[in-house]
């Protein structure tokens, strides 16, 4: 049967690949039901890892229960676009190609009607209903609440359900209620982060890249942004490079600035970065001074809003 258009995503991370054939050998525990990128991750050697983008196999990554939009199948695959994770490859959403045992047809979406869960910890367990845990789900992972009581939250899963601790999770009344935090608030969110190594195409707390670490820690207080960072620089408050504030986004472009924009950080402020920076490196704050971002810093974004509304 062809698949429709309107699918959730039913493991913890699904990798969102360049083609149907991307994919390798050693990246079979990303790419079943389940699906593990804890142990997929610990098992790629460090050139494994940097195949990822040298040999553009990976294009980004989408959470438990998010929408994703079935543009055709091949070969058990779905070529698919996300649709909250902007991007100038397809103006519908961010494109590529997931496996089809990854995802399930989507009726309307519970997200869309009525109280939610969202991951506020690091990485939190999901339990079944004999309350043993069955996946770890990363930070911000959004879900439809069931109910809620004894220190539990029965969540709607894409197919079943399942408990959080609520002590894991926010609940909110509505997916439109999540707040919207101040750029000192994106900074707090992303400092939990220091260490993680970086995951070219990541967008989990399993792993980030520079844009999907920006791009996550201003969705957490309520922005959604475009996804990568050349997109990313195209929106957004423009603001003058001797007036950024904590929480700007920092671009930075090849040819001392001039060039081409191939990253983007946090600005922690007193001079200093926050980012993920690259495969082998974990995400880190660095001051500028003295550094090849200094040189190549050419732009800078404000998403966020001081007050909130």
């Amino acid at each position: 049967m062809a698949i429709q258009n309107k699918w959730l995503v039913n493991v913890p991370v699904a990798t969102v690949w360049t083609s149907f054939d991307s994919a390798r050998e050693v990246d079979k525990q990303a790419v079943e039901n389940p699906a593990d990128i804890e142990s997929w991750l610990n098992s790629l050697t460090h050139e494994k890892l940097l195949g990822l983008c040298d040999q553009n196999l990976v294009q980004t990554q989408v959470l438990l229960g998010q929408e994703v939009y079935v543009l055709e199948e091949k070969v058990g695959w779905a070529h698919i676009i996300v649709p909250n994770q902007a991007s100038s490859k397809n103006k519908e959403g961010y494109p590529g190609w997931i496996p089809a045992a990854q995802i399930v047809q989507s009726q309307d979406s519970a997200l869309k009607k009525g109280q939610v869960a969202v991951v506020t910890q690091k990485v939190a367990t999901l339990y079944g209903i004999d309350y043993k845990p069955i996946m770890s789900l990363s930070y911000q992972t959004v879900l439809p609440i069931i109910s809620s009581g004894n220190n539990w939250v029965r969540v709607q899963m894409p197919s079943g359900a399942g408990f959080f601790k609520a002590e894991d999770v926010t609940q909110y009344d509505s997916i439109q209620d999540l707040p919207k935090g101040n750029g000192k608030n994106i900074v707090a969110a992303g400092v939990q982060f220091l260490g993680l190594p970086y995951l070219w195409g990541g967008m989990s707390s399993f792993g980030y890249d520079c844009s999907g670490f920006s791009y996550s820690m201003c969705r957490a207080n309520g922005y959604t942004i475009p996804r990568d960072a050349h997109d990313q620089a195209a929106s957004g408050k423009n603001v003058d490079l001797d007036k950024i504030e904590p929480g700007d986004l920092l671009y930075f472009a090849y040819e001392e600035g001039k060039g081409k924009i191939h990253h983007v950080g946090i600005y922690y402020g007193e001079g200093k970065l926050l980012h993920s920076p690259c495969t082998g490196k974990g995400i880190e704050i660095i001051d500028l001074k003295d550094t090849v971002y200094e040189k190549e810093l050419c732009a800078a974004r404000r998403y966020w809003q001081e007050t909130g509304e």
